[in-house]
């Protein structure tokens, strides 16, 4: 009798455990989407850079910045991160890309989590989206030394801001959480789960590449990015 008792409650906890993993994966699902791809970079050998990447750069005056998984035990998904490993170009204005046209994004949820290791110009860095080449993209970014997070759109080389956040508090070497989410023109903007800005634009308005970008001689780190729809 006390043998069924027992296989009875571990039965109830075991739905009771079960039910309560299918609502918090709902939850998740109508928060972010369902996810289409997504690279956490553990199975990118060190130094390199996933398969159908390429180290691109806006306005560039000198030789590409140098990137590559790192091991980084302290990463949201560890140990591997992709980051700047070397700059190489420090012009002030020079953008430092990380993309992938290999998957075309135009409306849904982008996220990654990005963490500004160093930089006396510039500091941090965001993602990409909507990218045609590497002249023309939507671009969020947040930069530390600044305290501000920022979207912009950068047309044939040269960058417009649309939105603009109040000061923040994220600190260089801290990890922080870009979101956005984009359908058709209407754009938000998410810091670290704080909706900071929403706008209307139409300048790209057709699916584009995804990818990372940092200005100057801004060292940055990126982990865990996912595309949803």
């Amino acid at each position: 009798m006390k043998s069924q008792r027992t296989l009875i409650f571990f039965t109830i906890a075991a739905a009771m455990a079960l039910t309560a993993w299918r609502i918090t994966f709902v939850q998740a699902e109508e928060k972010a989407g369902r996810v289409q791809k997504s690279w956490n970079f553990e199975d990118i050998p060190i130094g390199q850079v996933p398969a159908g990447w390429k180290i691109d750069a806006t306005d560039p005056k000198g030789r590409l910045a140098e990137w590559g998984v790192i091991t980084d035990h302290g990463a949201p998904s560890s140990p591997h991160v992709l980051s700047i490993t070397k700059i190489n170009d420090t012009f002030g204005g020079v953008f430092n890309l990380c993309w992938t046209s290999d998957i075309l994004f135009k409306d849904g949820v982008i996220e990654s989590k990005v963490r500004a290791n160093s930089g006396e110009e510039d500091q941090g860095g965001g993602v990409i989206w909507r990218a045609k080449d590497a002249n023309n993209y939507y671009l969020a970014r947040y930069n530390p030394l600044e305290r501000n997070f920022r979207l912009y759109y950068v047309k044939d080389g040269a960058r417009k801001i649309l939105a603009d956040s109040a000061k923040l508090g994220v600190k260089t070497g801290e990890w922080f959480t870009i979101r956005i989410i984009h359908r058709d023109d209407k754009i938000e903007g998410w810091l670290n789960e704080k909706k900071s800005f929403e706008v209307t634009d139409r300048t790209f308005m057709n699916p584009g590449g995804v990818g990372f970008w940092t200005k100057a001689d801004a060292a940055t780190s990126f982990d865990d990015l996912s595309i949803s729809k």
